[in-house]
């Protein structure tokens, strides 16, 4: 699943080739994907928008138009695509937005969970998505007595807690493993019973897994890659997610499941 630095990327990487970009027409092969407003209205009023800018919160795209906000996340396997116009049609592409030059761009999901909203630049962060999202790790309001408050009452694990992106945004199940390996946290440990030093250290290691991850251009796991011809590296420096022996002491790695997401953690490094 595309995780905060591998949007980062897809980010960077259609700013390189859309900024400017005028929309003549726009096609939807699969309603679902568009969550906000209907879909003939989406359709509408994206005509004749010229994309402005390419910002991400959390893990959402957001294409900046004329008068709109375009929302996108990828979900499990969102991929965009440039076509020429005339190309046809491939299996599992959702949407084409097609511009007054010869290009187009795809979106191409084969398990069709990614979502879609068209929001008016004044509402966005009045509205569903954005306005449920928590701080951005780079934030300078995420502090130790903000996680401390967020987390008091919450018996959940923190593993679980990690991936809410209502407290901080962007965290995905690879990364909150290697968050929690280099703290040196159980990932069963209840939320609540965290202390400041722990705290310390998931905001400090939070900030340095990301920004390294971004460095490197996300992580492709399976069959995800952030953009065509664009696939992170990451994954080669993955410390704990994924792996069967403890780089730092050797110890056999447990694979488990907590919230139903699969986890992976050190008995020695990770103790209860």
């Amino acid at each position: 699943m595309p995780e905060l630095p591998e949007v980062e990327t897809v980010k960077e990487t259609l700013k390189t080739k859309l900024i400017g970009k005028k929309i003549e027409q726009v096609f939807v092969y699969h309603n679902n994907v568009v969550e906000y407003p209907e879909v003939d209205l989406f359709i509408n009023c994206l005509s004749n928008q010229t994309i402005q800018n390419i910002e991400r919160r959390g893990k959402w795209l957001l294409f900046e138009l004329d008068n709109y906000y375009l929302l996108s996340h990828l979900r499990m396997e969102g991929k965009y695509f440039f076509r020429e116009k005339e190309e046809p049609k491939l299996s599992h592409e959702l949407v084409k937005f097609d511009f007054t030059d010869n290009e187009s761009l795809r979106y191409h999901d084969t398990r069709k969970f990614g979502k879609m909203h068209l929001l008016k630049k004044e509402e966005i962060w009045n509205k569903k998505p954005l306005n449920e999202l928590g701080l951005e790790p780079w934030d300078s309001n995420l502090t130790i007595d903000y996680l401390k408050q967020k987390y008091k009452n919450k018996t959940i694990p923190i593993k679980t807690a990690l991936l809410d992106q209502g407290i901080i945004t962007g965290i995905g199940n690879i990364y909150a493993d290697e968050i929690l390996y280099l703290s040196h946290i159980y990932p069963l440990k209840k939320s609540c019973d965290l202390t400041k030093k722990e705290l310390q250290n998931i905001i400090l290691h939070t900030r340095n897994v990301l920004s390294r991850a971004i460095e490197l251009g996300g992580t492709t796991i399976r069959s995800f890659s952030s953009s065509e011809g664009v696939h992170g590296l990451f994954q080669n420096e993955l410390y704990i997610h994924g792996k069967t022996e403890c780089e730092n002491c050797h110890t056999k790695v447990i694979k488990t499941k907590v919230g139903g997401r699969g986890t992976y953690y050190c008995p020695k490094c990770q103790k209860k």
